[in-house]
């Protein structure tokens, strides 16, 4: 369970960048999905598991951050 441990982290980690940018935006997330064409509850789906590469870019332009900024 320790390599799960450490990949529900990352994970989380981006879903928690998100939400902090969201908040200064003073976005919600589901508004942020909607904004983006996502599907509903697909970022907060990102908290157990890894966001796509394309979707991921789509946040990152949306806040003006690069795609390194959200996997540092």
């Amino acid at each position: 369970s320790c390599l799960q441990d450490g990949k529900e982290k990352e994970g989380n980690m981006i879903f928690e960048k998100i939400e902090n940018l969201a908040k200064k935006k003073e976005i919600t997330i589901a508004a942020l999905e909607k904004e983006l064409g996502f599907g509903n509850a697909t970022i907060r789906g990102w908290r157990e598991s890894y966001p796509t590469v394309d979707k991921l870019k789509k946040v990152a332009d949306y806040f003006g951050v690069s795609v390194d900024y959200f996997l540092e």
